[in-house]
């Protein structure tokens, strides 16, 4: 089943079709060979002080070392969700990578040949159903264990089949005193519809010596869909600890007078899909969660409906919450909070301050005191729009706002805003968006037909920012196509025993339990082209100190999505998120036309573009190894966003 979360995105003359907005996780990694990256795998921030490569001389770069993992994608796609997002880490001297199929393999960072490989055999591989992607792994070094012992150093990976596995990091055999011979099988809430309702995308994280893990649930599927509890383990043993489930069952649940029934029970979802970010000393777990089943419909669930779309802090050692605030009040418009939070430090009434910065689909900007979750930008609840079109619908007047911070993308649309390649393409556009509803930003699903700008897969989404901490700058990548959600009657809705329809670039989900179906699909002219003026996909830096863009540029070049290969960088629809350095540039993948880019961070010239073998919709990690820099992606590509796939994990490094 597909996710809501990557709407297909179709763009010019019907060859941007198959492009999908957007899915989810996080960081970069930056260090020396013989040490781990896991605390910077956990910041966010995709920082990295290394310096060999710089702006000087990024234009040397050249091709180190190309591995195929062997995961290569079916020829037949259907049901199937195929994304490379891995984020490879170096762990114990090795490059570790996560293939589509969950494989965890360790290669030689210098050479990128494979020294081992574990396999957790995923019982959906060969079949034709389910959500095939790895955002990473994680480490944790059981500083109680004796130098040498077996699975001191230990690398954790959860499974489609939604299972903990834990593993050597030295070896890759599986760590037997861990559950039941390295693995333990998490709990799901209720059973599963199909196979990969529940699945474990993205790495845990690690708090000390407590493992928390997040999941995706399938969106739209029905109301009463599986919880999107968090589950807590001990790193040592894989015994539970705790859980934390974001929709509230009992009364006596602090959220749950945000929930006009008194408890959110017979609603899921408010998962953890993205990444989490972890604050050691502070025993503090950061959770990005989402909106309660189903996304585009609350009529049953009036209220605010905490703590859903939020930013969560959960005591690592116990599962307490120590703060929260929501971004999205009552959230019928599918804004998860999508990308991983990062924690930086921020200069705030002349002092650094530990801070929690969150990027979300509305491309607002988020900023807190990451101990106590106090504003360090201010915000305002400002009035939102009130036509509520759906029966039983009671939308939040207010929603939140940072003041002073800028939006990384349009917040609304009108007809005014209708764009076409020629005068007879934008009046075609103009004529189909006055068919519509439309208006500012949180404008609420409707029958007629909704236009979300931003669109439900952002904006900004899993690949979330980078940070330099030097400059206050932070650079984050966006799509900028909108959607049309519409909300059909039940009785007037047509699904397949898939439950799933594709007419075009339009999908419909089932949403049992809701009497409203949503459909969600490009807002495009009758030619196929996106009726928003380009940049479709854009890269940003934003001073967060001083609340400024400072550059905003395209993300990607349309050539390879024409008749006609003219490069014409107008952004494409993509996924990923961007690795910073030192030295001053900004690596990304993203984009459509299988290209790594490396831009300055000064200006946002791209200063050196090197041709992938598939679409690197990941985020790009660099380290140092033999004294050499090296610059990693992995390049295989996202089926719904219809990329060239592949399986390839590219190295580059300076040429001697």
């Amino acid at each position: 089943m597909r996710s809501i979360d990557e709407p297909r995105v179709p763009g010019i003359g019907k060859l941007l079709e198959g492009c999908l907005l957007l899915a989810a996780v996080t960081i970069a990694l930056a260090a020396s060979a013989a040490e781990s990256v896991v605390d910077q795998h956990q910041l966010g921030t995709k920082y990295s002080p290394l310096t060999q490569i710089n702006k000087d001389n990024v234009a040397n770069l050249e091709l180190a070392w190309e591995y195929h993992t062997g995961d290569l994608p079916p020829a037949d796609l259907k049901n199937l969700l195929i994304a490379f997002e891995d984020q490879p880490s170096l762990i114990e001297g090795n490059l570790v990578v996560c293939s589509t199929t969950r494989r965890v393999i360790a290669l030689d960072p210098q050479t990128g040949k494979e020294r081992w490989s574990f396999d957790p055999q995923d019982p959906l591989e060969g079949k034709k159903i389910g959500m095939r992607k790895c955002r990473g792994v994680s480490n944790w070094v059981d500083r109680e264990a004796a130098d040498g012992a077996a699975c001191k150093s230990r690398i954790f990976v959860g499974t489609a089949d939604y299972r903990l596995v834990a593993i050597d990091a030295n070896n890759g055999k599986p760590c037997e005193g861990f559950g039941d011979n390295g693995v333990v099988r998490m709990p799901a809430s209720k059973p599963e519809l199909f196979p990969g309702e529940l699945v474990a995308t993205s790495h845990p994280a690690v708090v000390n010596d407590v493992l928390v893990v997040g999941s995706a649930v399938a969106d739209n599927q029905r109301v009463d869909a599986p919880s999107g509890r968090v589950l807590a383990f001990d790193a040592r043993t894989g015994k539970q600890l705790w859980e934390f489930d974001p929709v509230p069952r009992s009364p006596a649940d602090p959220a749950a007078g945000s929930w006009a029934r008194g408890t959110g029970e017979g609603y899921g979802g408010g998962n953890v899909w993205s990444s989490m970010a972890v604050d050691q000393e502070l025993d503090l777990v950061y959770l990005p969660t989402t909106s309660p089943s189903g996304d585009f419909y609350g009529g049953d669930r009036a209220g605010d409906n905490n703590y859903t779309t939020s930013v969560v802090a959960l005591r690592g050692a116990t599962g307490e919450v120590a703060w929260h605030f929501q971004v999205v009040h009552h959230n019928v418009f599918d804004f998860d909070v999508p990308s991983q939070p990062m924690l930086i430090d921020f200069p705030h009434n002349g002092a650094m301050v530990p801070a929690l910065v969150q990027n979300t689909k509305m491309g607002l900007i988020f900023v807190f005191d990451r101990a106590t979750g106090a504003p360090l930008v201010p915000i305002e609840e400002r009035p939102v729009p009130q036509d509520v079109r759906v029966g039983g619908e009671v939308l939040s007047p207010t929603q939140p706002f940072p003041v002073g911070m800028p939006a990384l993308g349009p917040l609304g649309f009108s007809p005014e805003d209708a764009w076409g390649f020629t005068p007879v393409d934008r009046w075609l556009c103009r004529e189909r968006i006055e068919e519509l509803n439309y208006g500012p930003i949180y404008t609420p699903p409707s029958e007629k037909g909704t236009i979300f700008s931003p669109s439900v897969g952002g904006g900004p989404n899993w690949g979330g920012g980078a940070y330099d901490p030097q400059s206050h700058i932070m650079v984050v990548p966006s799509n900028r196509v909108p959607v049309v959600v519409t909300l059909i009657r039940r009785e007037n809705a047509r699904l397949d025993e898939t439950q799933t329809i594709e007419a075009g670039a339009a999908m419909t989900f089932a949403n049992a339990g809701a009497p409203y179906v949503p459909k969600v699909e490009p807002l495009l002219s009758p030619l196929g082209a996106p009726c928003s003026e380009p940049p479709w996909a854009a890269l940003t830096a934003v001073d967060l100190a001083k609340g400024d863009i400072v550059w905003d540029v395209p993300l990607g070049s349309i050539e390879k999505l024409m008749p006609v290969p003219i490069p014409w960088e107008a952004g494409t629809p993509g996924a990923g998120g961007p690795l910073l350095t030192a030295g001053g540039l900004v690596f990304i993948g993203f984009t459509l036309d299988d290209k790594l880019r490396a831009f300055s961070l000064d200006t946002g010239e791209v200063l050196w573009s090197a041709d992938l073998p598939a679409a690197g919709t990941a985020i790009p990690v660099t380290y140092e190894a033999g004294g050499e820099q090296y610059v990693v992606i992995a390049a295989g590509g996202h089926s719904m966003f219809g990329t060239t796939l592949g399986d390839s994990v590219v190295a580059y490094k300076l040429k001697r």
